[in-house]
C-alpha cells in the first residue's frame, strides 16, 4: 500500500483549507469583510488599472534642467572658490553644456588648477591659453540621471500615498520615465497639479538694497516674483540673494492650521537646519527674508526676532485647499527634476467589467473543457483530477488574495492558461498508471510507480515553465508582469494539487475501497 504520513496529510489538507479561507473574502461584501475580526483573512484580489478603471500618466523627467543646475552649482562653487583666493576671471558661465572662464592673470593658472581640482570631481578639465573648462564625463551624466530618476520615483511615490490613492504602480520606464497607474482615479486632475510641481523651497535673504525695475541686478542675486500686494494686483518684484539660507531639504514636518482664523503651514527643521535658521534670524534680524518655493516668492516676512525654535510657519493669502497642498508637497519632498506629462488615459471601470466578464467566460469554457476531457479519458481517477484543479483555482485566488498581487487583463490570461496547464501533470501520472495497468500490475503499485515514474518529467517542464516566468517579471513591465505573476502562481500551486493533493486523494480512495482492478 501506498504510504504518506499523517503529518504529511494534515499538511496537505491544511493548505488546502488555509486557501479556501483566503479565497473567501473574495464572495462578501466590503461592509462584511470590516466587521471580522483582524486575525481573519479579510483581503480581497487587488486588480489593476485595466480591471478596476482608473488612470495612467506617462511622465518624463526633464534631466536637461538637472544638468543645467548641475552646471549653474559648479558656476557658484567656482567664483566662490576664485574670488575666496583674490584670483581674477573674465566670462565665467555655461556655454554649450560646459562651465567656461578666462583668468585675467595667466600666471595663476596651475594655482587655479590646483584649487578648483577637489570641486571638479566628475568633470573633464582643461586648460588651454588660459581658459579653463570643465566638461561633465559620460559616467557623471548617467550616474546623475539614474539617481535623479530613483528620486523622483520615490517623492512621486510619496505625493501619491499623501493624496490617499489606495495601491498605485509606480515603475521606472526606460532611463527618464515614470508610469503612473491609479486604479479607481477616474479624474487625476489634482494628482497632475501635485505632480507638476518640483516643491523645491529655498530660504532666502532679500536684497533690499537694490530696487527693481530701477536698479541693475547685481551679480549673486536674481528677480524673483512674488503674490500681488493687493488681489487682482501685479505679482510684486524682489530682487533676492541666489545664496541659500536654509533649504527645504531639512524640513522634518509640515502641517496645514490656522493662525489668526487664516490658513498657514507651520513647519518644522531638523537640528541642522533648525541651528542655521537659527543663526541666520540672529544675525539679521530687522532684514527681509523670502521664502521662495519653484522660484516664485511665496512670502517675504521680517525677521523681528531670532527665531530660535527650529519650527515656524509660512503665512500668506492661501486657501486651505492651498495650505493642504502646499503641506503636502513639503512633507514628500522636493523632485529633483521637473516632471513633463508625455500621456494621460483613463480606462472607464464599465471597460474593467467587460474585461473581468470577458475573462471569466474564458475561465468557466476552459475549466468545463477540462473537466469534461478528464472525466471522459480517465474515468474516476479523471474526476480525482478535477478536484484537483478546482483546488488549484482556490489556491491561485488565495496567493493572489494574500500576497496582494495586482490582477490585471493579462494575469486573468495567464489563469486561463495555468487551467489548461495543470491537469497536465495529471496526465502524465494517469498514462504512466496506465501503461502499469496494461502490464498485468495490480491497483496500488501501478499507481505507485505511475506517481513516482511521472515525477521527474513534472518536475523539469514545470521548472523550466517557472524560470521562464521569474524572468518575465523581472525583465518585462505593467502587463507583462501582471501575466508573470499569475502564471508562476499557477504552476506551483498546479504542482501541489496534481503531485500531493491528488495523490492523497487516489491513497485514501485505494485504503477504503481497496478495487481488484483499476479501470483507467
Amino acid at each position: 500500500m501506498i504510504n504518506i504520513p499523517r503529518w504529511q496529510s494534515i499538511l496537505i489538507l491544511g493548505i488546502v483549507l488555509l486557501g479556501v479561507a483566503f479565497t473567501a473574502p473574495n464572495f462578501v461584501s466590503q461592509k462584511t469583510l470590516d466587521s471580522l475580526p483582524d486575525w481573519l483573512p479579510n483581503k480581497q484580489i487587488n486588480l489593476g488599472l485595466d480591471l478596476r478603471g482608473g488612470s495612467y500618466l506617462l511622465l518624463e523627467v526633464e534631466m536637461d534642467a538637472v544638468v543645467e543646475e548641475q552646471l549653474e552649482n559648479l558656476v557658484d562653487a567656482i567664483r566662490l572658490e576664485l574670488r575666496g583666493n583674490r584670483i581674477n576671471y573674465t566670462n565665467l558661465g555655461i556655454q554649450n553644456g560646459q562651465v567656461v572662464f578666462g583668468l585675467r592673470d595667466s600666471s595663476k593658472a596651475d594655482q587655479a588648477r590646483e584649487l578648483l581640482a577637489p570641486i571638479a570631481e566628475g568633470y573633464d578639465l582643461t586648460v588651454e591659453d588660459g581658459t579653463f573648462t570643465f566638461a561633465m564625463t559620460e559616467e557623471s551624466r548617467l550616474e546623475r540621471q539614474a539617481s535623479v530618476l530613483s528620486q523622483s520615483i520615490e517623492i512621486v511615490r510619496r505625493r501619491i500615498d499623501e493624496t490617499g490613492t489606495r495601491e498605485p504602480s509606480i515603475q521606472r520606464q526606460g532611463d527618464d520615465r515614470i508610469v503612473v497607474q491609479l486604479p479607481g482615479v477616474d479624474n487625476p486632475e489634482r494628482i497632475k497639479e501635485i505632480l507638476g510641481r518640483t516643491a523645491k523651497m529655498t530660504f532666502r535673504f532679500v536684497n533690499s538694497e537694490v530696487v527693481p525695475g530701477r536698479d541693475p541686478i547685481p551679480p549673486g542675486s536674481e528677480l524673483l516674483y512674488g503674490p500681488p500686494d493687493v488681489p487682482g494686483g501685479d505679482p510684486r518684484p524682489y530682487v533676492v540673494q541666489k545664496r541659500v539660507m536654509v533649504s527645504g531639504d531639512t524640513l522634518t514636518d509640515a502641517q496645514p492650521t490656522f493662525q489668526q482664523n487664516q490658513p498657514v503651514v507651520s513647519f518644522t527643521f531638523d537640528s541642522v537646519g533648525g541651528k542655521r535658521f537659527a543663526d541666520a534670524t540672529r544675525e539679521n534680524v530687522g532684514r527681509l527674508f523670502a521664502i521662495v518655493l519653484d522660484n516664485q516668492v511665496i512670502s517675504a516676512p521680517v525677521i523681528r526676532e531670532p527665531i530660535l525654535g527650529g519650527s515656524g510657519v509660512i503665512s500668506g493669502r492661501f486657501t486651505v485647499q492651498e495650505v493642504n497642498d502646499l503641506a503636502l508637497l513639503l512633507r514628500a519632498g522636493a523632485l529633483p527634476a521637473p516632471l513633463t506629462i508625455l500621456e494621460e488615459r483613463t480606462v472607464g471601470p464599465g471597460l474593467g467589467a467587460d474585461s473581468i466578464a470577458a475573462g471569466e467566460i474564458a475561465s468557466l469554457v476552459g475549466l468545463l473543457l477540462v473537466v469534461v476531457f478528464m472525466a471522459g479519458a480517465y474515468g474516476f481517477l479523471g474526476m480525482i483530477a478535477n478536484v484537483g484543479l478546482l483546488a488549484n483555482i482556490i489556491l491561485i485566488m488565495a496567493a493572489l488574495s494574500g500576497l496582494q498581487a495586482t490582477l490585471t487583463l493579462p494575469g486573468i490570461a495567464g489563469i486561463a492558461l495555468t487551467i489548461g496547464m495543470a491537469v497536465d501533470a495529471n496526465v502524465l501520472i494517469f498514462e504512466r498508471i496506465r501503461e502499469e495497468v496494461r502490464g498485468g500490475r495490480g491497483p496500488v503499485p501501478a499507481i505507485e510507480q505511475g506517481y513516482k515514474r511521472a515525477l521527474t518529467t513534472i518536475l523539469d517542464s514545470n521548472l523550466t515553465t517557472l524560470i521562464a516566468s521569474v524572468l518575465l517579471f523581472n525583465f518585462g513591465s505593467g502587463p507583462i508582469k501582471g501575466f508573470a505573476v499569475t502564471l508562476a502562481i499557477g504552476i506551483v500551486t498546479s504542482m501541489f494539487t496534481s503531485i500531493m493533493f491528488t495523490r492523497l486523494i487516489v491513497v485514501t480512495w485505494l485504503r477504503r475501497k481497496r478495487p481488484a482492478q483499476l479501470a483507467i
